[in-house]
């Protein structure tokens, strides 16, 4: 079963997940989501473990813990449904400005700046 845990302190490391999951059972993988520009933890993770029943009674322990303060938020993780994408919008790739409506940068098309 795939654990989703949210609202965790920025200080816990993967091994301390795995450590306190691994108190209900085998812990599979465990993975904490990092910013990719900071490199800091957004304070969410997951963790996979194979035994459903083991997960279940993790999942029912630790909901509502406090860890350092913070209650953290553990559940079932659901996937996300087909064509759900993640918030990014596809811009056209023709499109030379930082929008949807055009504008910005050069144009070929309506005079000003002409690399030719």
């Amino acid at each position: 079963m795939n654990i989703f845990i949210g609202s965790l302190p920025y200080s816990i490391v993967e091994a301390d997940l795995e450590e306190a999951f691994g108190d209900y059972g085998t812990v599979e993988s465990v993975k904490i989501i990092m910013d990719k520009f900071s490199g800091k933890s957004k304070g969410f993770g997951f963790i996979e473990m194979p035994n459903d029943e083991e997960a279940q009674k993790a999942i029912d322990e630790l909901n509502g813990a406090s860890v350092e303060g913070r209650t953290i938020v553990v559940k079932k993780s659901e996937p996300k449904p087909q064509g759900q994408g993640g918030g990014r919008r596809n811009f056209n790739q023709n499109n030379r400005g930082g929008n949807q409506r055009g504008g910005g940068g050069y144009n070929r098309n309506r005079g000003g700046y002409d690399r030719d």
